[in-house]
């Protein structure tokens, strides 16, 4: 098949007029496996593909389109960005979209392909090719791209806001329009995932403006279309820098969150878990989580409920959050962070271990798996130990490998056995007996299969 596909593409760099030939090799290439063109990629020679773009021919030019996005995927990044670097240029201002959109997406994965990237950056007119076309589109894929580049290094960040491409992004995010403002923010938030995204962020006053918006929205009837993607802005800068000075400098972050939390509409509840999970997923997090006292101990207690009660999607969430906000490293295992995780946990409901194991019995894969999550989360800690043996019934389902029947279950079980065996405090607490049989299901690993013994009885032929 690939062949096939050579030798028509060769036929149609040969022939003035190829219509015919790009037909029939555009409806070859859909049956052609992506693994067998990279066999091929060196033979590929997608030059006169491109000159046929300049042709202002209608269906050559959805033709060519289509052949060469399937074309260009069987190549290398830093192949394209150094053989193709003309083609990519003259692409970038062709008068067709569809043209500048299958340009921009390689410009895309050349920036996303840290081999290829420099290609890009180091050719000037490429790269001010790239913004200028940018600057001329309202293309969303554009956008994301200057982020893109944006967040390569302080050199293209320069590039970029010189350009006052950034400038029009960041304007757009206060802007009027609710619904561009919610696009922008995960593309702003995808740029602070950067130190000199973050920097840049700062010095501008944009994450002052942002939480202003935030303290504003109480008044606005649309902010329910932005305001989740704000609030995990600073999730993630919180996680990013430093959580406690980013809820201190920002209050009205951790505010809303709380806010969010008591809503009785599940998009909100959704992004105030994630978020509370994402902020305790490190020690400095959790401590300022704790410092809300009894807000928090509320918050948790709600948590708890929603993971009994809500949607299995955000079922899912809640229990990925408990995980997140319950684990720690044994490091950091200190008398008061272990006293403080053993109060968190108690809070989550009147029994919480036979809560999590009521949700791990019900019969979905994926909230089977997110509850062993819980369980491997608090598996190094000793209280929780004491817990787990103590409750009747536990040790056995721990052990018990009839439980679990698909593979990710089966792996999620593995790895609170693990969690548990590798324990320094586990011996004591489950008794040798139980931490030897721990140490056989490590050692016989996930998938084992106990082999059924069949007795020959004499005269039952």
């Amino acid at each position: 098949m690939a062949a096939q596909a050579l030798a028509l593409l060769r036929e149609v760099a040969r022939l003035e007029a190829p219509l015919e030939e790009l037909r029939a090799l555009h409806s070859v290439l859909q049956s052609v496996p992506l693994s067998e063109l990279r066999e091929q990629a060196a033979e590929l020679r997608l030059g006169p593909l491109f000159s046929l773009l300049n042709e202002n021919h209608r269906e050559k030019t959805t033709l060519c389109v289509s052949i060469l996005e399937r074309l260009l995927q069987a190549m290398e990044p830093i192949h394209v960005a150094r053989n193709l670097k003309v083609d990519l240029q003259r692409g970038l201002t062709h008068p067709d979209d569809s043209v500048k959109i299958l340009t921009l997406s390689q410009v895309g994965r050349i920036v996303e392909n840290s081999d290829a990237v420099t290609e890009i950056l180091n050719n000037a007119e490429l790269l001010k090719l790239v913004v200028y076309c940018i600057g001329g589109e309202n293309l969303s894929v554009a956008k994301a791209l200057i982020v893109e580049i944006s967040s390569v290094s302080p050199e293209s960040l320069n590039y970029c806001t010189t350009s006052g491409l950034v400038t029009q992004l960041l304007r757009e995010l206060t802007g009027e329009d609710v619904l561009v403002r919610a696009t922008c923010i995960e593309m702003v938030t995808s740029l602070a995932y950067t130190h000199h995204g973050r920097q840049y962020l700062a010095q501008e006053g944009v994450i002052d403006q942002i939480s202003n918006i935030i303290v504003g929205a109480d008044s606005d009837p649309f902010s329910s279309f932005y305001l989740p993607g704000f609030v995990k802005f600073f999730g993630n800068l919180a996680i990013m820098d430093s959580a406690q000075q980013t809820c201190e400098r920002y209050p009205v972050f951790v505010e809303k969150v709380f806010e969010m939390m008591e809503s009785q509409d599940p998009t909100m509840i959704g992004v105030a878990v994630d978020t509370v999970g994402i902020l305790g997923s490190n020690v400095e997090g959790k401590q300022v989580l704790q410092k809300t006292g009894t807000r928090f101990e509320r918050l948790l207690k709600r948590i708890g409920h929603q993971a009994k009660n809500a949607s299995t999607e955000l079922k899912i969430r809640c229990l990925d959050a408990v995980s997140s906000l319950l684990y720690l490293p044994p490091e950091q295992q200190t008398d008061d962070l272990l006293r403080m995780t053993e109060s968190w946990f108690s809070s989550l409901s009147q029994d919480p271990l036979e809560l999590f194991r009521g949700i791990s019995n019900q019969p979905f894969p994926e909230l089977h798996c997110a509850a062993l999550k819980v369980f491997t989360a608090i598996a190094n800690q000793p209280w929780a130990q004491k817990l787990m043996f103590n409750s009747p019934g536990f040790v056995e389902y721990v052990m018990d490998r009839s439980v679990e029947h698909d593979k990710a279950s089966k792996d999620a079980k593995y790895e609170l056995v693990k969690a548990l065996a590798n324990s320094k405090t586990i011996a004591e607490i489950f008794g040798n007996p139980n931490y030897l049989r721990l140490r056989t299901y490590l050692s016989e690993g996930p998938y084992y299969v106990k082999p059924v013994s069949i007795t020959a009885v004499e005269g039952a032929e």
